[in-house]
């Protein structure tokens, strides 16, 4: 109240005007000066009655008219000699109410009453810097702070108020009845509070609106806290008679001290109202609802709250009363002071709910639960959508996770529409556009992308409106060089629509884009002419776009002459900066090619663009076929790879290595005289654009170009690369160059002919897929033995550097080998005996999970030992394939069985696919859906990203994730065709040896090769059903489909068959394949497969046969070809993935973890040295640690999932909680207790690291349990603690252990396990002492043993020669512990405590 009061008086200053110049400078000059020299008498009010000499006798002088009352004393003073003038006088009481008539009279005058409602003035001969207020009050609000006086002077004063009400304001501008009415404020005590309120309430009743509006507001500093309900029930009801006084009704309610039931009642009676409130006083009454809502009916509240809230109404009744304003008056500016009003008031309302959800947890977490709670489109509102974007922001309680999750399933679900982004951003495409401008320009890879898919759309839909913002998206033009050229190619498109749009709105944007293309395409500087190149082109895109006639579709549309010669010349001024720079020309026809491709160019340009290109290609890179070719060149020309006929001279030939030559010696010599350089960098993407210029023109027909399909290549003899060492490096690096080149050129050709039907051009294009593999197979042999080499660039659009692969010289593996070896033989305990393996793979785990599968299952010949290098690294090296390339697998699989069945070689004439090929193809199909399916089902975050991630991959990103879904789905029949020759084949295989695994006779080559297949199809097919696009409710039927084509495969039927029928069709297919896999890594990718095919269905029924497939691979030996087992870190992580897998899908953990640790691992201790478990064969000792620290992580996970006991639960449902936890407790002393046996460092460090979150875990949920089950179930308890007293002794000996040896690994744990085994001694304690048992429980000395239990003398046990010295340190141990952590004596229940338990109970 104090606090109040002050801050009253300043705000009471403020209100208060002065009446004239003449006493603000009278004022000023009586505050200036300590005295003032003379003393004006005008205006003195001098008379005989009591009321004035009264008051000046006690210090106050009477002034009339404009003059201020003037106070002589200090305000108390003053107060104090009135009172005591009054209690001597000799009329009193009666002299009360004749000084209140002197008072009555004397204000009879307007400006008396005036005067004494204002502040006093100090006296002429007062001393300000004496004073203790130099501010005084007015003469009314002293006589107020009089008891005696309070009540008449009360009685006065609102009797005198109702002559102001219609006449409030005189001349002097002062509004009267509000200086009366501040009067009452902050009075120091009211003697009669009742009477005060009801004559309040009387004048509230009859006054008018502007001063019942100043009456409410003024309540609070009125009212005692005693009268706040009394008043909040009169203003309740004011309320619901008059909406207009809404907004001072809750600013005061807010500020009354207001039991819950009555603050309740207000709400309800507001939150009634509020459909029918003006907009101006919404966000008062929201604020007043959020302010006054309780925990309990949150819910409720925000839910009702959110159903009344109709944005969408607010902004469409301004738009009509625009309209209505614009009718009747189009000069004012209603309409725009309308529209700025409302936009004002839901500016307003969004800041009241941000500052609600901000600093109130409750309402941030209702707000998300209400809206959870809606369960169809039509109930969404805009003020949701609205509310999770203010949640987002403020990200409190970690609200942004949670925003996101209800987002993404509103979306899946497809709650929120189109309609309801149209309406939520309807009024604010300025903010929306410049807001997505600045996310461009912002640096961050998925903030650009995102922003740019948006801008998109939003040309794409909205061209008129946005093109109104030009002017914004205009200036991304000055952040380009920040840009990647998948960015830079939609910038461009947005632009060129926007300036090549119907009307004359966009030709301002086409001279700044034409000025910025000019100025990059003159650029020496690659970078820049690269985004120019692309601006140039997008640009030809939109201008010369095929028209679409609309009415008469026969009736061809074709562009004008001035656009025609502007496309035209545009793609000549590419051409001529270009030719200087064969990267910058082979980025031009990529990106023209680009554009044929899409099919959206004008004939007119189509035919100039396959004119030009025909004429040109021939004149390059085709010449007639020789016996001899002329010139000097670096290795002898020899033409290879004739398809044709391959003794005849005649016909023509890619002159790839002569021109290799010439680009070599005459580049700069081209250069500098100005001529156009023909380089073999722009072979592949020439051939390219020239091969889609006439598949647009011929409808797919390329008969004029079909001899490039079967023509040789100008290269060497390839015998060179068996005798790489004599080569200069020089030669080395042009052998590498030009098998670059003429894969590249192969890859193309396959990309180009791949559609065609014929069956020699069928024949002629597995060829070229065996050409390559060959090639590359030799290309990898030549760059093991070329250290340093950087190849040509055949993806341009990036920058050169980033396709340089990281490593690119040979790595030595002997030394590694060597090393494995010693390794192996120093393992002579029963340890693991690839712990270094395990810990060199926690840190090399993601660059392996980086790697391909052919790259990590290629076969080890006598070439592996020598170099580890792979294409993958050479990526942006290689053309890209697109996906029309995969129909190819639709050919069936050669396999050598079949090329022995037909005694001929000329069986290899049949269009089928060699094993070599296919795993070829499935792994370039496998690392383009790895790319685009699984990188969309990654969390987007707005950091920076590595560019190199997307190289090789340009064409790919011009198809969307549900284009590229769908063509794979396309391929499933031919992929589910060769999965099936797999396990046929794999089946004969163990047919024909009798199950043997490392017959005699196998081919290893071919064994591995298929491997490969069956590793890549799954993988596929898990990448593909893993896709998260399949939640989406428009692409339930696409997923339907996938899985008709597998349950097609079981049976042929035209039923329609339900979703959860496909998935158990489609399962029930793919586990038929469990008896064939050949490796464990197969069969982990025949169970993810599974389990995501199991993830589509709603039904459980899958989990038990998930567990049991997982245990099943898991009991099976893993036996390579070779005869060995399979090992090696990759095969530890396999491993791990399938227990995990187990574990995670059995129905009893805790039995599986029992069985694997108390049956699979004696059998392994009891076994061989290499031998294994005959229970779980994949159990060895190389294998324990990965088994070791799966069990102990899924004990801990699955006891942390048992609920805390409650003494309320049900005594049937302690019971089977303390079951479950006498079984996690014994697999725990199982565990703990297999490190004597296997005392590795790495299982010292799992066992340290579990068994401390065991027991946290068992602190926080087993004993409140146990403090509930102990005086029914005590034998259980007591069972249950002894055994696990005998865990945490074993703890504490290999924390002894740990700092015995002094391993910093290890006693990095020991502190706070420690810590946590203390806890749990004293827990025990408190349970008992809460049972009434604290007898039975007692401190003992447990000593410092090792592993083994032999005790580990001390230095301290070391010097003393008798058990007493240590006895004495018992007292004192907990204060030793602190000071000396070598002194590892610790206290426990000791396990007589345990035996005498069952006495004291």
């Amino acid at each position: 109240m104090g606090a109040k009061r002050k801050l009253s008086r300043g705000d009471e200053k403020e209100m208060v005007k002065t009446p004239s110049a003449d006493l603000v400078k009278a004022k000023k000059s009586r505050i200036s000066s300590k005295k003032s020299k003379t003393c004006a008498e005008e205006g003195l009010v001098e008379n005989d009655t009591v009321f004035v000499q009264l008051l000046k006798a006690s210090g106050v002088t009477l002034k009339a008219g404009e003059k201020q009352n003037e106070l002589a004393v200090d305000q108390v003073v003053f107060q104090k000699k009135l009172y005591q003038a009054f209690r001597k006088h000799p009329r009193f009481p009666n002299v009360i109410q004749e000084f209140v008539d002197g008072l009555e009279s004397h204000i009879e005058d307007r400006d008396k009453f005036r005067n004494c409602l204002l502040p006093c003035g100090h006296s002429c001969d007062e001393e300000i810097s004496n004073l203790v207020n130099p501010y005084h009050e007015s003469l009314i609000k002293l006589l107020l702070g009089i008891e005696i006086l309070q009540p008449a002077v009360i009685n006065m004063l609102f009797e005198k108020l109702p002559e102001f009400l219609y006449d409030s304001v005189g001349s002097d501008g002062i509004n009267l009845p509000r200086l009366i009415i501040n009067q009452f404020k902050w009075l120091e005590r009211i003697v009669d509070s009742k009477d005060l309120t009801s004559k309040i309430m009387q004048l509230l009743s009859i006054a008018p609106t502007e001063i019942q509006h100043d009456i409410i507001t003024s309540l609070p500093e009125i009212l005692e806290d005693s009268q706040h309900n009394d008043i909040a029930r009169e203003l309740n009801l004011l309320l619901q008679q008059n909406t207009q006084l809404t907004v001072p009704i809750l600013d005061t309610l807010s500020s009354l001290n207001l039991n819950e039931g009555l603050l309740s009642e207000v709400r309800q009676s507001v939150m009634a109202t509020l459909s029918a409130v003006e907009l101006e006083d919404l966000p008062v009454i929201i604020k007043f609802i959020l302010h006054v809502v309780t925990p309990v009916d949150v819910l409720e509240v925000i839910s009702n709250l959110r159903k009344k809230l109709d944005l969408e109404s607010c902004t469409l009744s301004e738009r009509v009363q625009a309209s209505q304003n614009k009718l009747k008056s189009r000069s004012t500016g209603t309409s725009l002071n309308r529209s700025s009003t409302v936009q004002d008031c839901i500016t307003l309302l969004l800041d009241v709910i941000k500052s609600a959800v901000r600093f109130q947890k409750t309402i941030s977490e209702a707000w998300i639960k209400a809206i959870e709670n809606i369960e169809s489109a039509a109930e969404h509102k805009v003020i949701d959508f609205i509310v999770l974007l203010i949640l987002y922001t403020t990200n409190i309680n970690n609200s942004k996770k949670q925003v996101e999750r209800v987002l993404r399933n509103k979306i899946r679900m497809g709650y929120v529409t189109d309609q309801l982004l149209q309406n939520a951003f309807r009024n604010y495409s300025l903010e929306v556009v410049a807001a997505l401008v600045t996310h461009v320009c912002s640096g961050y890879t998925a903030e650009v992308d995102m922003s740019l898919d948006v801008l998109m759309d939003l040309v794409s839909l909205h061209p008129t409106t946005v093109a109104l913002y030009a002017v914004f998206v205009k200036g991304i033009l000055d952040y380009m060089e920040n840009l990647n050229p998948q960015q830079i190619r939609k910038v461009f498109c947005i632009l060129s629509r926007l300036a090549f749009n119907k009307g004359h709105e966009g030709s301002h944007i086409q001279d700044d884009m034409y000025i910025v293309i000019r100025k990059q395409l003159s650029s020496s500087i690659l970078t820049y002419k690269r985004i120019g190149i692309i601006g140039a082109v997008m640009i030809v895109g939109s201008m010369a776009m095929k028209s679409k006639p609309e009415r008469e579709p026969s009736q061809k549309m074709h562009l004008s002459s001035e656009v025609y010669k502007q496309a035209t010349a545009l793609l000549e001024l590419v051409r001529s900066c270009s030719e200087q720079s064969p990267e910058a020309a082979a980025l031009y026809y990529d990106e023209l090619a680009s554009l044929v491709h899409k099919g959206s160019l004008d004939q007119q340009v189509m035919d100039w663009i396959g004119h030009t290109v025909l004429d040109d290609f021939q004149e390059d890179y085709v010449v007639d076929l020789t016996p001899t070719v002329e010139g000097h060149h670096l290795m002898p020309v020899k033409a290879l790879y004739n398809l044709d006929e391959e003794d005849s001279l005649e016909g023509i030939v890619v002159n790839l290595l002569p021109l290799m030559s010439r680009d070599s010696l005459n580049k700069e010599a081209a250069k500098n005289m100005g001529q156009r350089l023909v380089s073999p960098v722009c072979l592949a993407p020439f051939f390219r654009l020239l091969r889609l210029c006439m598949e647009k023109q011929h409808n797919g027909n390329l008969e004029q170009i079909d001899a490039l399909l079967g023509s040789p290549l100008y290269l060497t003899d390839l015998e060179v690369t068996e005798k790489l060492e004599s080569l200069s490096k020089q030669e080395k690096e042009f052998l590498c160059s030009l098998l670059f080149f003429a894969i590249n050129w192969f890859r193309e050709i396959v990309n180009a002919f791949c559609k065609q039907q014929d069956p020699e051009m069928k024949g002629k294009v597995l060829t070229r897929l065996q050409n390559i593999t060959w090639l590359q197979a030799v290309l990898v042999k030549c760059l093991a033995a070329t250290p340093g080499y950087i190849p040509p660039l055949a993806n341009f659009d990036s920058e050169a550097l980033e396709g340089v692969p990281a490593v690119n010289t040979a790595i030595p593996t002997k030394k590694g080998k060597k090393g494995g070896k010693k390794g192996a033989s120093d393992s002579s305990k029963n340890s693991s005996a690839d712990s270094s393996q395990m810990e060199e793979h926690q840190e090399g785990e993601q660059t392996e999970a980086s790697k391909t599968q052919t790259e990590k299952d290629s076969p080890r010949s006598e070439e592996s030992g020598k170099s580890t290098i792979s294409l993958h690294s050479y990526r942006a090296h290689l053309r890209e394939l697109t996906l029309e390339v995969f129909t190819v697998l639709h050919c069936g699989l050669l396999t050598r069985s079949v090329l022995d069945t037909e005694m001929h070689t000329k069986a290899t004439e049949v269009v089928q696919l060699g094993p070599v090929e296919l795993v070829f193809l499935l792994d370039d199909l496998f690392q383009k859906l790895e790319h685009i399916l699984l990188s969309s089902a990654k969390k987007v975050t707005f950091l920076k990203a590595k560019g190199g991630r997307t190289l090789g991959f340009s064409q790919l990103h011009q198809r969307s994730a549900q284009e590229v879904a769908y063509s794979t789905i396309q391929l499933l029949n031919p992929l589910c065709n060769h999965m099936e020759n797999m396990h046929n084949y794999f089946q004969a295989l163990l047919a024909e040896n009798h199950g043997v695994v490392d017959a005699l006779g196998i081919d290893l080559k071919e064994y591995h090769v298929m491997s490969s297949c069956y590793q890549l199809l799954l993988q596929i097919l898990n990448i593909l059903f893993a896709w998260n696009g399949f939640c989406q409710h428009e692409n339930r039927k696409l997923l339907k489909s996938a899985l008709g084509i597998l349950d097609g495969r079981l049976k042929e039927g035209d039923l329609e068959l339900t979703l959860d029928e496909l998935v158990s069709q489609s399962f029930h297919y793919l586990l038929n394949f469990r008896s064939s896999v050949p490796s464990c890594t197969s069969a982990l990718g025949l169970t993810q497969l599974l389990i995501v095919i199991a993830e589509k269905s709603s039904v459980q029924e899958y989990r038990g046969k998930i567990a049991s497939l997982a245990k099943g691979f898991l009991c099976q030996t893993w036996i390579q070809p070779v005869g060995e087992r399979e090992k090696g870190n990759r095969y530890n992580d396999t491993l791990q993935s399938l227990l995990c897998i187990y574990l995670e899908h059995t129905n009893d953990v805790l039995k599986a973890i029992e069985e694997i640790s108390g049956i699979a691992v004696p059998e392994l201790v009891n076994a061989a040295k290499e031998g294994n478990s005959s229970t779980f064969q994949t159990l060895t000792r190389q294998t324990f640690l990965v088994f070791f620290r799966v069990m102990m992580d899924k004990l801990e996970k699955t006891v942390r999932n048992i609920p805390a006991g409650k003494p309320s639960d049900f005594s049937e449902v302690q019971t089977e909680q303390l079951l479950l936890w006498n079984l996690a407790v014994r697999d725990f002393h199982i565990l703990v207790n297999l490190v004597k046996v296997f005392d590795s460092r790495p299982v010292l460090s799992i066992c340290l690291k579990y068994g401390r979150l065991f027991m946290e875990t068992f602190l926080k949920m087993g004993m409140p349990l146990l403090d509930c089950c102990f005086k029914k179930h005590w034998e259980d308890v007591q069972s249950l603690l002894k055994t696990l007293q005998l865990s945490t002794r074993q703890l504490h000996h290999m924390c002894g252990h740990s700092k015995i040896n002094q391993d910093m690994g290890l006693t990095t744990h020991v502190p706070l396990l420690k810590k946590t085994l203390e806890l749990f001694v004293y827990r025990v304690k408190a349970m008992l002492t809460l049972n009434n048992c604290q007898e039975a429980f007692w401190l003992g000395n447990l000593k410092n043993r090792d592993l083994q239990g032999e005790e580990i003398l001390s230095q301290v046990s070391q010097r003393s020669e008798t058990d007493d010295e240590q006895g004495s340190q018992l007292h004192t141990e907990a204060a030793e512990e602190q000071e000396d952590r070598e002194d590892n004596e610790d206290n426990e229940t000791g396990e007589d405590n345990e035996e005498s338990e069952e006495d004291s109970t």
